[in-house]
């Protein structure tokens, strides 16, 4: 048996039903529920709203589903809440749940006195026992936002970035979180901290995690893109910069190509965790696509940006000193670009500050740092540093082996994300490696061909390393280009590989083969390399022009 509770409260009419309604009580149930409907709203023209808690339903069936249709039919506003999980099932099978608003029940869970693992934009993360968080949304109302984060993170997995799927969600005071299982993990953040011997590890798999992210191709339409928002950033500074800089400002954000490569947005040391030796990303709300310059700027304030007007707060939010901070930033920027050059360095650094700076700012003004004295300060401080960049920066774009979006000295004028511009260092292949093969995926190349390609760019790349430019560094670059079946001369769907170097002049197909029928005893060492290429690639042409080494390859796929 059920019974029915009515109360207005809010403007709303709640109705509490308990129980179960099944084919013996839906009549009664429906001829009641009518009955105070009409009178609580229809006979005083009321504009109640109908809401039906459901904490006490214990069972209901398919007559009482249809007692509940024929009140939606009545009410069209109709909401259901607090629905536990087996009645939910049952809205969820027969897709009620999509004909009006169902609510599920959540369990409450208290956070006094758990440990914060981290904070952002959006809400923070606590310990809430050995084995579990909880993401505690700061908007009261964020069973959407807890959803979207799901989704994503469900994204980033099948993509293959390591992190944690949300399990539940519950009610924590008077707004929502998700729970995850951690076990035992601990943040960047903690492990830089109280194991300062670490120091270099924590660099390493932190750029290790970075350059997984931005050398994942992310399905279109799946995130939003990062450059939409930096624009919306941009369009705020304008009415604070002389219209000079604005319009460098925003020149330089519209210049920067779009991407469909993974961005997180938020990648600081306490959203980068250690559980059972594996390396996880968390707090995933802020997932998008873009050009790696957007996330470096973000990974900027991280470190630097943030603590310029208050050094102490670093020790505050993460838990290690200002020189700690800055020496991982500077350490990162090294190993991420694949290069100790530090006018290189320095000039990713500045634009990365643009971003950095950009951000900055629109989030004080935002937060409300114009009315108070100390937050004008502040904004004025980093305005400053602002125009000192766009003084001497002209373009965004990163030359070095960020992922995709790299600017090269291309012969043709091609989209950058298939240009890589690289030092040519037998240590900064895996940058290469990841860049090609972040492109054939995108070009959906079959398995064998991308592996034959693979071995082959290594090969190329470590004998321009190792011989272009003696005992100097120089600057490789490789291209990757799709032909489509109507595009290529053979008919097929073909790669061209292009290798560019302005070291000294070098023919590679002008050596001759090595005879691979003599005994180990017999042969030459070397040449076995590019003996390897000519037979995995089609067709392969060389020319030396404007000082630069070009060697040009295709493979059918």
């Amino acid at each position: 048996m059920s019974a029915i509770k009515s109360e207005i409260k809010d403007n709303q009419l709640i109705l509490s039903l308990e129980g179960r309604i099944d084919s013996g009580n839906a009549p009664e149930i429906e001829e009641e529920v009518l009955r105070i409907i009409k009178e609580q709203i229809e006979d005083n023209n009321s504009s109640l709203d109908l809401v039906i808690d459901a904490e006490k339903l214990e069972y209901i069936s398919s007559a009482g589903l249809r007692v509940l249709l024929h009140v939606r039919k009545k009410r069209a506003e109709l909401v259901v809440k607090n629905v536990n999980n087996e009645v939910y099932e049952i809205f969820d099978m027969t897709g009620f749940n999509q004909m009006m608003t169902v609510e599920k029940a959540y369990k409450t869970v208290s956070i006094e006195g758990c440990e914060v693992i981290g904070s952002g934009a959006n809400g923070t993360i606590y310990r809430i026992d050995k084995d579990n968080v909880v993401k505690v949304y700061n908007n009261a109302d964020a069973l959407s936002e807890i959803q979207n984060e799901r989704e994503v993170a469900k994204l980033a997995l099948i993509l293959g970035i390591p992190t944690a799927i949300s399990y539940d969600v519950v009610k924590v005071g008077d707004s929502y979180g998700s729970v995850f299982e951690l076990l035992d993990a601990k943040s960047f953040a903690q492990i830089l901290k109280n194991e300062p011997e670490k120091f270099e590890w924590c660099v390493e798999e932190y750029v290790k995690l970075l350059k997984t992210i931005h050398g994942t191709v992310v399905p279109e339409g799946k995130l939003k893109d990062l450059k939409e928002t930096a624009l919306s950033w941009v369009h705020v500074m304008q009415n604070y910069l002389s219209k000079e800089y604005g319009d460098k400002l925003l020149a330089l954000v519209e210049a920067v190509p779009e991407d469909n490569h993974m961005i997180h947005g938020d990648y600081h040391p306490k959203n980068v965790l250690l559980q059972n030796d594996e390396v996880l990303l968390i707090d995933m709300d802020t997932l998008s696509v873009g050009n790696p310059i957007f996330e470096l700027g973000s990974v900027f304030n991280a470190f630097v940006g943030f603590y310029e007007s208050n050094p102490d707060s670093v020790l505050k939010f993460q838990g290690y000193d200002l020189d700690t901070s800055h020496r991982f930033w500077k350490r990162l920027l090294a190993l991420y670009l694949g290069t100790e050059d530090e006018e290189r360095i320095k000039a990713v650094e500045d634009k990365a500050r643009i971003v950095g700076y950009t951000r900055l700012i629109r989030r004080s003004i935002r937060l409300g740092g114009l009315e108070t004295e100390d937050g004008k300060k502040e904004i004025d401080n980093w305005t400053n540093e602002l125009m000192e960049l766009l003084d001497s920066v002209d373009s965004l774009l990163i030359d070095g082996p960020a992922g995709a979006a790299n600017k090269g000295n291309a012969e043709d004028d091609e989209s950058d994300k298939n240009t890589l511009v690289i030092d040519a260092l037998v240590q900064n292949f895996d940058y290469v490696s990841d860049f090609v093969n972040a492109r054939l995926e995108a070009f959906d190349c079959p398995m064998k061909a991308s592996m034959q390609i693979v071995i082959v760019v290594e090969e190329i790349f470590t004998n321009i390393a190792k011989f272009a430019y003696g005992d100097e560094t120089g600057k490789a670059t490789i291209k990757l280009k799709l032909f489509e079946a109507a595009q290529s001369s053979s008919g097929e769907r073909e790669v061209e590989l292009t290798f560019m170097d302005h070291g000294i002049p070098y023919n590679p197909l002008a050596k001759e083969d090595p005879d691979v029928t003599l005994s180990a005893e017999e042969r030459q060492i070397g040449g076995l390399g590019i003996f390897m290429t000519k037979q995995m690639m089609d067709s392969l042409a060389y020319e030396y022009r404007d000082g630069m080494n070009i060697l040009r390859m295709r493979k059918k796929l």
